[in-house]
């Protein structure tokens, strides 16, 4: 994530504010490098490796850790260039943001796909084996990667490197019109927050009033762990994008230049904290799994992902038992008129 810092920071004030920030965005970094790699690596290694019957969550999750780790791997080449310069030329520069783009918006979409999968499965149970035996989930899963490819495009178009304190950084855009940088922002939030997360919280909605009239023993896990994931997701993406639309503000509104310093340090702050999206996944499978027994961390977690697909498969036979007599009762009444 950007902030079009310009060559105009390296005086003054500017200057030391630049290199606070750079110490922050840093820390910010290394710690997501250091927590996020081995937890997303622990995730793919275990479910490929020892859940072999695997529910729709757990394949998405699969999924979700993947872009996650692409993501994080990216990130000593920018601490190093943030604690010295950007030596890997502009190409590289294009290509490294242009891969956490396209990370970053299918991790988005697959967060919103668990959340549709679990809203079929709660309201429409009949309708998710249909889609097992299709491989629709597959297919969809696959359209989620090359969205994700595609609307990353627009970044390898505008992002090129510039000098900052005399030294070249790939943290800089340039847009051949204001029309196209207010678009380019606007599709960004547009499709990297406000409508997924419109379709989590109408999924999130009706899942909780359906809830309601089911009842279980126990609330299935995989509700809890996809419910910590959507909270985390909002928490680390929202801060970046009110910035994001303070940005297209300032552009907009001609010589609002504080109004633009506040929008362009915001989003270089903001765009690191989004990178603790993608280490906080791991945390969260961690925490849910503590109450399991096992002699190490990592059979603890292959039973929560086994469980996972126990209690998916049961919370969906509960909808079912719940929704057959309805539907028997429906066709009767059907047929008598």
């Amino acid at each position: 994530m950007n902030g079009s810092h310009t060559g105009s920071d390296s005086n003054g004030s500017n200057s030391e504010l630049w290199h606070v920030e750079s110490l922050v965005v840093s820390v910010i970094l290394g710690l997501s490098f250091l927590i996020g790699v081995p937890g997303n690596l622990l995730v793919i290694w275990t479910i490929h490796r020892h859940i072999k019957h695997r529910s729709h969550t757990v394949v998405l999750i699969l999924n979700l850790a993947v872009c996650d780790f692409v993501v994080l791997i990216t990130l000593p080449v920018w601490i190093y260039s943030l604690a010295d310069a950007w030596v890997f030329g502009e190409t590289f520069c294009k290509a490294i943001v242009y891969v956490i783009y396209s990370s970053m918006y299918g991790s988005v979409f697959l967060i919103t796909l668990m959340s549709a999968d679990r809203f079929v499965a709660i309201i429409y149970p009949f309708a998710l084996q249909y889609w097992k035996r299709k491989d629709v989930l597959f297919k969809a899963i696959a359209a989620v990667w090359i969205l994700a490819f595609l609307f990353g495009i627009p970044v390898i178009l505008s992002q090129t490197s510039d000098d900052i304190d005399g030294k070249p950084k790939c943290l800089d855009r340039v847009y051949a019109t204001k029309t196209q940088e207010v678009g380019c922002l606007l599709l960004e939030t547009l499709v990297g927050f406000a409508i997924p997360f419109s379709i989590l919280s109408i999924c999130y909605l009706r899942v909780g009033k359906r809830i309601n009239q089911i009842t279980f023993k126990t609330k299935p896990k995989s509700a809890t762990l996809i419910t910590s994931v959507v909270i985390a997701f909002a928490v680390c993406w929202f801060p970046y994008h009110v910035f994001n639309l303070i940005r297209i503000a300032s552009t907009l509104m001609e010589g609002e230049q504080m109004l633009a310093v506040v929008a362009e340090t915001g989003v270089y702050i903001c765009g690191a904290l989004v990178f603790i999206s993608s280490c906080i996944n791991p945390l969260l499978y961690a925490f849910a799994a503590r109450r399991f027994q096992g002699c190490m961390e990592e059979s603890r977690i292959t039973k929560l992902f086994q469980e996972i697909t126990t209690s998916t498969t049961r919370a969906k036979e509960t909808n079912q038992t719940c929704l057959t007599p309805r539907m028997k009762r429906s066709t009767v009444s059907t047929v008598t008129v």
